[in-house]
């Protein structure tokens, strides 16, 4: 499609919009969308802070004096180095999950926790919105929705394609930023998921469960997961103001509230078992 069908298509996308609200939520997604090109190319925050700790957990040890007297320090500092290099041993968390999936909030079983800062909180949130696979994935869950058929109200054709798109583009956006930035800056509550990384198998499905509503809080504590559950119903509460008013109203937004605490159990899992299949599955270190 030439550049002029395709500004034809948005066009007609835009003037299908007959809701006054659908035309606030579509010129604000544009903008972000538009906004995004000028983030930083640079990996989510989470990660910058866990590579700054594993550069020191595995840095050299400083060169040791070998007179009688240092035999001591030398042992001591023996000694930490082992526990280090056992540490370094365990499989860690990568930035993506299967080389393709956003793994940039994860964090590696035991490192040190370092609090987030409300603007790391956002990077973190932009590079989880609007990574590349976030394009793709809302593309496969558009073609299917458009499949079925979900919303016959938002038509058919390319424009209604589109008309698809855009809104599954903007709920992920919209929870995105509730759960990982805005929720989080006003709790004070950490949206990073924290690794377990040990115990049995039953003892980490148990714990990665409980992560969607347990987190840490900006002091190192834990508190009952206002980012999560808060920001879920934040989202599914804002789609009514862009869905054809049959998919809107109090039990379409328990439903949708409902299937976003699913989806955000299901990555707690993905993310906890991660590593070892990347190290047992994937023989990689």
């Amino acid at each position: 499609m030439d550049q002029t069908a395709k500004l034809h298509a948005t066009l007609n996308i835009f003037a299908s919009i007959r809701n006054p609200l659908e035309t606030v939520a579509f010129v604000l997604l544009s903008a972000v969308i538009l906004l995004a090109q000028y983030l930083p190319d640079a990996p989510g925050a989470a990660l910058a802070v866990e590579s700054q700790q594993a550069a020191l957990n595995s840095g050299d040890a400083a060169p040791q004096s070998t007179t009688p007297a240092q035999s001591n320090s030398q042992t001591k500092t023996s000694s930490t180095n082992n526990s280090q290099s056992t540490q370094n041993s365990e499989p860690k968390q990568t930035k993506r999950m299967l080389w393709v999936v956003p793994n940039f909030g994860a964090v590696s079983a035991g490192v040190k926790f370092t609090p987030l800062s409300p603007r790391q909180k956002f990077v973190l949130a932009s590079h989880d919105s609007f990574d590349y696979s976030s394009f793709v994935w809302t593309a496969m869950i558009t073609a299917q929705s458009y499949g079925l058929d979900s919303d016959p109200e938002l038509g058919r054709g390319f424009a209604g394609y589109m008309r698809y798109y855009w809104r599954a583009f903007a709920d992920g956006v919209s929870g995105t930023f509730f759960t990982e930035a805005i929720v989080p800056v006003v709790t004070h509550e950490d949206p990073r998921y924290f690794t377990l990384g040990r115990g049995g198998f039953w003892r980490r499905l148990s714990y990665s469960l409980s992560r969607t509503v347990i987190t840490k809080t900006d002091s190192n504590g834990t508190s009952f997961d206002w980012s999560e559950v808060g920001g879920n119903a934040l989202e599914a509460s804002l789609s009514n103001a862009y869905y054809p008013p049959q998919e809107r109203g109090l039990h379409q937004t328990l439903r949708d509230w409902g299937d976003q605490m699913e989806s955000a159990a299901l990555n707690n899992i993905a993310k906890e078992f991660w590593p070892d299949i990347r190290r047992d599955v994937f023989r990689q270190k």
